[in-house]
């Protein structure tokens, strides 16, 4: 209201400080893989502290802030001292950057409502105003001196950042000092928020830009040419400089945006046949001529408004062309990507009907051995693909994109006899069966696919799974196993209804998360004791470690919330435990019995102990309802198979999990082994959003590795926040291991099913991302696309894991390891 300009930074995903830092500085927005590079050159020089300074649990992350300012005071004091350093300090164009982390540690601390955060603010602006007069004494008051201040990213209010809500893509923007416009008297502005209204400055100009605008800006008050791959606009409304000087400056802002559009044009031409290169047509050598003519034109005759009118238009066009080139080959890559996708769907398809359905084993005999000229044929469009992509210079992931499909393909139609076979049965069933099963996995299909966006479609899902023994002979056949079942698909379909976890913590439901643990392992022990076998004892014994184990996880949990509330830090004790805690829960479920429902017990008992560890609130419930539904799923299943399927149908409670299961002992697959597949995904899908919407950067709550750590270590927190959504999906893929067990179901070929379904949704997808609209929209359609696409490794990975969890066995005290035979 006294000085300056203001207004909000509209910055881009991810919101996290290394490509806000870029973008600021730079003017652009970089590639993710440049990461883990560094400032250079020696015109750089950088002091500050070490990492261990940033500890969430500390007793007051204000320390971060006030550090940088008191340094910051004392470098200047130092150069009145130091000849070498004061010249030095009195050159021109020269750049301080002062990042103030304290008020980022709070808000991941405590929220950004918490009296912490509060606190924090005015402590950076009474060390704002002392850093500026700091600064304007060291210079003698020249009043040469312009300050901008702003942020990197922003913060949600449960304390995240990273995705593209507008509570983190949204940051203050003020700058004052030379070269700045005083503040503006407005009769009225308009917006779509709310801020004007909540600051009480409705009457005051607000000045909006985009983050990579701060570039251009620094450069322009310093006077230093704009960065070279900068794509920021001079907002020349902000200085308070001649218009001469903002209709040149905006004059040599789109040359150098010019200028990036005709260095990307030149590379796309240069690597197209030329009949099959098409320009930018709204930006073409003559418009570019004419519009570069008349702006310097306007210049000469001081219509500088139309001058700089013109050349904002200019660097519209030339972004806009930019982003054409960019995206030059989407369609041609995307053709070949669905056609990949469409091939391995198709021949999985075919595996599965080949290997398993009856119509096929006696087509299958009778296949000749494929034409030679079909590979021929193959070869061929190879070789032309090849040198076409050659000819045109492409990246080697272009080949990848193109070549792929064809063997694929190859291996589709090598497979004709067994198409014809399936075409012939799908013939003889009566139509009204056949679009009512393809309606139906559609509609499941479509049921997956909105879960990523609206999380209520798992309730609605997990309210139609509650009624499936009604439409089955479960119901009369299994009684209590079926409301069993209702009760507790009705009880995990409250979850996905839940908040976001991390937004509002309670630890005493983590706390009742464990007593219910406890209270199943004591239920657990007591039948133990009942038996009379050789290996009670040393089962007694591993179930009282897991017991003690669970306790303890509840004492740590417990112990460091309190200790975190007091501003104590994180106990020593605490940390080592919750770290002992982790390593047994991978050792303790080895131990155990090979006999199914003791291993799956072992394996909850274990993975809830590290989980209880790793929780903020209600999720502490969830892996303990997710597990009660698997084991009863485990039991419906057994259910549903009539007797001349199996051959002699087992007891669940005496069936052990083996390993090497011989191939033959499978049966032919049914429709039934279709729903089996789709329960996995959909239950995989309850695993992964149950809780949350992962596939938000800013689902992730530090919070929950407070037992382990509490200072900022990227990399193990985020492994740590990997290992905690990762433990749902084993608890479902061991369950699925027994249920492949009970049911005599080949792993291989539901393994293709799941795959398949996975596949699909992928694609669907594929045709959803977006590079247009919001950021969150777009950060939101690329990470549903990411996740699909990397389900089929996580499923390999899922199954090696639950495999290993449930067929290994540890020796214990020199006994040797037992195997069914």
């Amino acid at each position: 209201m006294h000085e300056g300009s203001w207004g909000i930074s509209h910055t881009r995903v991810p919101t996290e400080s290394r490509p806000g830092h870029v973008a600021l500085i730079a003017g652009f927005y970089e590639d993710v893989s440049a990461v883990a590079k560094g400032a250079s050159g020696n015109h750089v020089f950088a002091h500050n502290y070490d990492a261990y300074s940033e500890d969430f649990g500390a007793q007051d992350a204000t320390k971060l802030d006030t550090w940088v300012f008191d340094n910051v005071k004392e470098f200047f004091h130092a150069a009145r001292n130091n000849q070498s350093l004061f010249s030095k300090l009195n050159e021109d164009k020269i750049v301080f950057f002062l990042h103030l982390l304290g008020i980022d540690t709070n808000g991941h601390a405590h929220r950004p409502s918490s009296r912490e955060y509060l606190n924090n603010i005015k402590i950076v602006d009474e060390g704002l105003k002392e850093i500026v007069s700091t600064l304007k004494d060291f210079y003698g008051n020249d009043g040469k001196t312009a300050f901008i201040f702003t942020a990197d990213h922003g913060m949600t209010d449960w304390g995240s950042h990273g995705a593209g809500h507008p509570l983190e893509t949204c940051t203050p923007f003020v700058t004052w000092g030379a070269g700045i416009k005083y503040p503006q008297k407005v009769l009225a502005q308009k917006f779509d928020d709310t801020y004007l209204q909540e600051w009480k400055l409705e009457n005051w100009k607000r000045q909006d830009v985009n983050q990579a605008d701060v570039a251009p800006l620094m450069a322009a008050l310093i006077g230093v040419p704009f960065p070279l791959n900068s794509v920021g606009t001079l907002p020349v409304d902000i200085l308070n400089s001649t218009d001469l000087f903002k209709a040149e400056s905006m004059f040599t802002n789109a040359v150098q945006i010019l200028e990036q559009f005709k260095v990307k044009m030149a590379l796309k031409k240069e690597a197209t046949l030329p009949f099959l290169f098409t320009p930018f047509n709204s930006l073409s050598d003559s418009k570019q001529i004419n519009i570069l003519r008349k702006a310097r034109s306007y210049i000469k005759q001081k219509k500088y408004d139309e001058a700089v009118s013109l050349c904002k238009e200019l660097i519209n066009l030339a972004l806009k062309g930019l982003s054409y080139y960019h995206t030059y080959d989407r369609f041609f890559l995307a053709f070949n990507v669905v056609l990949g996708f469409v091939g391995w769907t198709s021949y999985a398809s075919l595996l599965i009907i080949k290997s398993h359905c009856n119509l096929t084993r006696g087509v299958s005999k009778e296949v000749k051995k494929p034409s030679h000229l079909l590979s021929c044929s193959f070869i061929a469009v190879g070789v032309l693909l090849a040198l076409f992509l050659l000819i045109q210079a492409c990246p080697w992931t272009y080949y990848i994109y193109c070549l792929l499909p064809l063997p694929v393909w190859y291996a589709v139609l090598r497979e004709f006899p067994v198409i014809q076979g399936l075409v012939t049965l799908l013939l003889t069933f009566p139509p009204s069966h056949f679009v009512g099963y393809l309606l139906l996995f559609i509609l499941g299909v479509e049921v997956l696919v909105l879960s990523f966006f609206y999380r209520y479609m798992l309730t609605a899902g997990l309210i139609a799974f509650a009624g499936w023994p009604f439409i089955t002979p479960l119901w009369t056949r299994a009684k209590s196993t079926s409301l069993s079942w209702i009760f507790f698909c009705l009880l995990l379909a409250v979850f996905p209804l839940m908040p976001v976890v991390g937004r509002k913590p309670n630890i005493f439901l983590v706390v009742g998360a464990g007593l219910l643990v406890l209270l199943l392992s004591l239920f657990v022990v007591t039948s133990v004791l009942k038996r009379k076998d050789s290996l009670v004892s040393e089962e007694l014994v591993l179930h009282l470690l897991q017991m003690l184990s669970t306790v303890l996880s509840i004492c740590v949990v417990y112990g460091t919330h309190n200790s975190l509330l007091k501003k104590q830090g994180l106990p020593l004790i605490n940390q080592v435990v919750s770290w002992i805690i982790l390593a047994s829960s991978f050792v303790m479920p080895l131990l155990s019995p090979l006999i199914l429902f003791d291993r799956l017990f072992s394996i909850l008992v274990s993975s809830m102990s590290t989980y209880l560890l790793l929780s903020t609130g209600y999720e502490a419930l969830f892996p303990l309802v997710l597990s009660c539904l698997m084991f009863v799923w485990i039991h419906m299943e057994q259910e549903t198979l009539p007797q001349s399927v199996v051959f002699c149908k087992q007891k669940v409670s005496s069936i052990q999990f083996t390993y090497n299961t011989d191939i033959t002992q499978f049966r032919d697959l049914y429709l039934d082994d279709i729903r089996r597949a789709f329960f996995l995904v959909f239950f995989l899908m309850t695993a992964f959003f149950g809780t949350g919407n992962i596939a938000s950067i800013n689902s992730f709550d530090l919070a929950s590795v407070y037992c382990f750590l509490t200072v900022f270590s990227p990399y193990m927190m985020g492994a740590l926040m990997m290992w905690k959504i990762l433990i749902p999906f084993a608890l479902v893929m061991c369950a699925f291991e027994a249920v492949q067990l009970t049911t005599q179901l080949s792993s291989k070929s539901l393994f293709l099913m799941v795959i398949n379904i996975s596949d699909i949704m992928a694609l669907h997808f594929f045709f959803l991302i977006k590079d247009y609209g919001s950021w969150l929209d777009i950060g939101i359609s690329i990470s549903h696309y990411v996740i699909v696409m990397s389900m089929t490794i996580f499923l390999v990975f899922l199954n090696g894991l639950a495999q290993m969890l449930t067929t290994k066995k540890l020796k214990l005290c020199g006994r040797p390891k037992s195997h069914l035979t």
